[in-house]
């Protein structure tokens, strides 16, 4: 998933190490806008983005396109879904700022960090 910054960014010619407000282009590209739904997707026993960046109040959605059962588990115990089978989605809202670190409990090389940042 790519923001309208990033997208921005790559019709531009891809302007890696471009620095905009503080962020370089390759950071950006896991900034999520807001007219964009904030998911992550789980293929190829990876979390697609392994980053990504909301503000407080949203919503993530992690989906399943994986033909192996997988979860969501926060590394603090903040949140946790069930075993999540192919095409199932679990929600998770982000009322506070902060580094959140993910995993799937049946694959614990898969991780990923969410970073809420304020509104």
């Amino acid at each position: 998933m790519r923001s309208i910054l990033t997208w921005g960014v790559l019709a531009a010619g891809g302007l890696s190490g471009v620095t905009i407000c503080g962020v370089t282009a390759a950071a950006a590209t896991s900034a999520v806008d807001a007219a964009q739904p904030a998911q992550v997707v789980i293929k190829g026993f990876m979390f697609d983005p392994k980053t990504l960046t909301a503000r407080v109040g949203e919503t993530i959605t992690w989906i399943n396109q994986d033909e192996e059962p997988h979860t969501v588990r926060s590394d603090a115990g903040l949140f946790a879904s069930a075993a999540l089978d192919t095409g199932e989605s679990f929600r998770f809202r982000f009322d506070k700022p902060g580094t959140y670190h993910f995993v799937c409990s049946i694959h614990p090389r898969m991780t990923g960090t969410i970073v809420i940042i304020s509104k």
